[in-house]
């Protein structure tokens, strides 16, 4: 890991520096190039200047001209040379008419011996000039300072460059270092995790920077992860607790049946299985809600979420349950302020609608009433409430009841497994709505039980 963080970084680093590189080039060649330029147009002038004296002052004006800028104090970069018609040399402080010289001012570099013979040429760029009377005239300057000077400036860029890689290097190693800092953080976590602590998470260091919302994601997933084994267990310990009476009950009964039945006595056989087969159907109907939950929560049926009509499923859900509502002297009224679409499973749906109004039906007394609503938000939410006069939910117990096999002492003595509002609670998080339960009328004795259920726009 060490060494594949540092490789990425030596590979920041060089595409940094040549990226560097390559600017510092063209700053060096756009330098030269105005340097040359510059120094092409200053010799362009002075030798308009100078034509321009011999023109005003003759041969003498022009010779101490020349003699005065070419004597020992002045530029030592400057070449002058006035020759005669033949090349033969007047004034200036060249000793010979250079060969290569046109005398039609052009910018020509020369390689021109300005001491004695045993000097190395000097490169010098001159303009040279016919003037009238055929005398030839020369200005030039000489390379060797600017050439110092690019000299100096390469080597000074050559030092940036160094600097650069020197620097990308140790920040690369810093970055690659703070990386790995963090990643090991992680490793170290997931090693504890797959230890069996599943309470260990993912630090974070607060910067909300791509490890902190990867490292956001891995712990909300642990907590699922976490919740869902919770739920496991709890599971297996409640079928231990709940189921064993049903099934305990179901042998006993038949084993008495055994005992007391006489040969030819029909009734307490058919009394015995009748009673078999209501306890059957119980611990059926407990491992039917088990497995609709563990659909709802394994998310493997968010694939199957698909458009559809909330206010025509609670419609069909109030046709079904208003004959039973009815039977028990509890008034039940469905209303709906037009279409309400959302994304959902339909199946899960109707079961815990179904679960929903089976709780508020079983719950509310005679005379009674419950009320169901779907109405659709300004921002595209669908809201759907189902309101009941019963005995209500503290509001300690809320969040409890929603849990599996979570049956209130007040509700003991009504039959039910416990599960019908964990199936609401799974499925309400299989379409990430929101499921709160409340007061229906807070200020009434008994307070009776809201649930409101908010869909996100489809």
């Amino acid at each position: 890991m060490a060494s594949a963080a540092f490789g990425q970084a030596l590979i920041f680093t060089a595409l940094f520096s040549a990226a560097f590189a390559v600017v510092i080039v063209a700053l060096y060649l756009s330098t030269v190039r105005l340097i040359e330029d510059q120094t092409a147009e200053t010799v362009a002038a002075e030798l308009r200047g100078l034509a321009d004296r011999y023109s005003d002052e003759g041969l003498s004006g022009l010779i101490g001209a020349i003699a005065q800028r070419s004597e020992a104090g002045g530029d030592r970069d400057a070449v002058y040379l006035l020759a005669g018609p033949r090349g033969a040399p007047i004034a200036g402080n060249l000793s010979t008419w250079p060969e290569a010289a046109v005398p039609d001012g052009r910018w020509l570099r020369l390689q021109l011996y300005r001491g004695s013979s045993g000097d190395a040429p000097h490169t010098v760029g001159t303009r040279s000039f016919q003037l009238p009377g055929g005398y030839l005239l020369l200005v030039g300057r000489d390379f060797s300072a600017r050439q110092d000077f690019r000299d100096n400036l390469l080597f000074i860029f050559g030092i940036a460059l160094g600097v650069v890689v020197v620097l990308g290097l140790v920040g690369g190693g810093l970055t690659s270092r703070n990386l790995l800092r963090r990643v090991d953080a992680m490793s170290a976590a997931s090693r504890r995790i797959m230890a069996g602590d599943l309470s260990e998470r993912v630090p974070t260091d607060g910067s909300d920077d791509e490890f902190d919302r990867l490292a956001g994601n891995l712990n909300r997933m642990l907590a699922r992860i976490e919740a869902l084994l919770l739920g496991m267990r709890v599971v297996s310990e409640s079928i231990s607790h709940d189921l064993r009476s049903p099934l305990s009950r179901l042998r006993n009964r038949a084993e008495l049946a055994l005992v007391e039945a006489s040969p030819g006595d029909d009734t307490v056989l058919r009394q015995a299985l009748e009673e078999t087969v209501a306890n059957t159907d119980s611990v059926l109907a407990t491992f039917n809600a088990l497995t609709e939950i563990a659909q709802a929560e394994a998310g493997t049926a968010r694939t199957a979420l698909l458009p559809l009509d909330l206010a025509a499923l609670v419609c069909d859900a109030g046709e079904l349950y208003a004959p039973v509502a009815e039977e028990n002297g509890i008034s039940c009224t469905v209303e709906s302020s037009g279409e309400a679409p959302i994304r959902g499973h339909a199946q899960l749906l109707s079961q815990a609608l179904g679960n929903l109004l089976d709780n508020a039906i079983k719950y509310t007394p005679s005379g009674g009433r419950i009320a169901v609503a779907v109405d659709r938000q300004a921002d595209g939410a669908v809201r759907l409430t189902v309101a009941d006069s019963g005995p209500g939910i503290p509001a300690g117990d809320r969040e409890r009841v929603l849990e599996r096999f979570v049956r209130l002492d007040a509700s003991r003595s009504e039959p039910g497994s416990g599960l019908g509002l964990s199936l609401v609670a799974a499925v309400a998080r299989l379409h990430d709505s929101d499921l709160v339960l409340a007061d229906s009328a807070p200020d009434a004795k008994p307070p009776g039980l809201r649930v409101v259920w908010t869909f996100p726009a489809a």
